[in-house]
């Protein structure tokens, strides 16, 4: 808090990013107090520049942000804040405040695997004709099973190939592992989640601190 760098106005730009999907979400400010406020109740707190005073997001919407980390710039002037939103980020009930295109390359196709999430939850809602992803939810379970045994077996084939062949296949397989999370209720939160409690450094601290504990070397 004591070297970060506050403008003449006593505030820093917030990047606010979605935890799982690492989205943008919006752009606002804080001051030291808002800042502080935070931090102390793991959930934004901004300062709102029109208004001249503090607003916790949330407060009349409901759609509260909770905050999973704060890191500022090499400068110390701005902070990335990723969050876990209640709901959509932007007053206009958008998932996020960055929604209007100003250029968008030919080149390089935007992705994410939370936009790839969002359509088939709509794929399985809506059910459009036509669709191969509709094949698959109304085919079921079994269906879904069978092609992601048949893609395990051209992911291990295209490892024997090439790299070119082994990304498509992988491809191929994590979009029919994403069908068959949406299928069984499965969010990417939950991935991410146990992932994150299997991780080397959480492991390696929780070992120390049994170590520790249990007052024992790691030669022992």
């Amino acid at each position: 808090m004591t070297e970060l760098k506050f403008d003449e106005n006593g505030l820093i730009p917030v990047v606010i990013q979605d935890y799982y999907s690492k989205v943008v979400l919006t752009l606002a400010y804080m001051n030291a107090e808002s800042l502080a406020i935070s931090i102390a109740e793991k959930k934004t707190c901004f300062y709102s520049r029109s208004r001249k005073e503090l607003w916790r997001k949330g407060e009349t919407s409901g759609n509260y942000q909770h905050i999973v980390s704060i890191y500022a710039d090499c400068d110390n002037d701005a902070l990335v804040v990723e969050v876990i939103k209640d709901g959509p980020a932007c007053h206009t009930g958008a998932e996020t405040c960055f929604e209007t295109p100003i250029f968008v390359s030919d080149e390089v196709r935007r992705f994410s695997f939370g936009s790839l999430f969002e359509l088939l939850l709509d794929r399985n809602a809506v059910r459009p004709e036509g669709s191969y992803t509709t094949y698959l939810f109304d085919k079921g379970l079994d269906k879904i099973l069978k092609k992601i045994g048949e893609e395990t077996s051209e992911v291990i084939i295209g490892a024997k190939n090439s790299k070119e062949e082994l990304v498509y296949e992988i491809s191929d397989l994590i979009y029919h592992l994403m069908v068959l999370m949406v299928n069984q209720g499965i969010e990417i939160k939950d991935i991410v989640n146990e992932l994150a409690s299997r991780h080397v450094i959480d492991r390696k601290v929780k070992q120390a601190d049994f170590q520790e504990q249990n007052k024992i070397t790691p030669s022992n």
